[in-house]
């Protein structure tokens, strides 16, 4: 791959519709109320592939959520930015792939059900931040095998990107070469070996990767 980031971050429950998909869940124990702040994890390097590589499908499990995102570049150091200022410090964006087993939302994600060897795709290039002049209002497609399984679009963030990263940049540094993801859409679309899907972000590029049982085409 072209493109390896310092740290890559995902971000669950920013789409509107996958906090409302929660219902009234969300203000029971052990939550008691919508997340206050972004609800952060890492996908680490193992999961890291390129545009054009196979995705292992495990052999535990009989498909995988396909989790269409917007990935924010960073570009110089961001420690509690503005909102105003948040993207003075993005270098650009890219497509990212955030894979995983499918999983019921929660706020603790599991490291073994997304984290897995080639759950992160990532696009081949990055877009400059001046020829995205709004990363807010963006069409969001997923495809398998050609046939548009999902579409949305990053103008259903609950933080836009400037509010998620001067959010995060509150209480943690941002290092240039980072990937913050924006979140993905509620419904990701599922996906088998044997399958191949595509992402499409305007303005941003297409991202695509075959599935194939793990083990096989590595």
């Amino acid at each position: 791959m072209s493109f390896a980031p310092a740290t890559l971050y995902g971000v669950l429950l920013n789409y509107r519709g996958a906090l409302a998909a929660l219902g009234e869940a969300v203000n029971k124990p052990p939550y008691k109320a919508p997340p206050k702040a972004p609800v952060l994890y890492i996908k680490p390097a193992n999961t890291w592939i390129g545009d054009g590589a196979p995705i292992p499908v495990p052999s535990d499990v009989e498909a995988l959520q396909m989790g269409a995102a917007l990935g924010v570049v960073i570009g110089r150091t961001a420690c509690r930015v503005s909102a105003e200022s948040a993207l003075d410090h993005v270098a650009g964006y890219t497509v990212v792939n955030d894979v995983s087993m499918p999983h019921d939302s929660y706020y603790r994600p599991s490291v073994r059900l997304k984290c897995r060897d080639g759950f992160c795709p990532i696009g081949a290039t990055i877009v400059e931040r001046a020829r995205v002049p709004n990363p807010d209002a963006l069409a969001v497609r997923v495809f398998v095998d050609g046939v548009l399984r999902q579409q949305n679009t990053t103008a259903n963030l609950v933080r836009s990107t400037r509010r998620l990263i001067a959010d995060v940049t509150e209480f943690m540094t941002l290092a240039a070469g980072d990937v913050l993801l924006t979140g993905v859409p509620e419904n990701a679309p599922l996906a088998r070996a044997g399958q191949r899907v595509a992402i499409e972000i305007d303005g941003v590029g297409r991202l695509e990767n075959p599935l194939v049982a793990e083990g096989r085409g590595r």
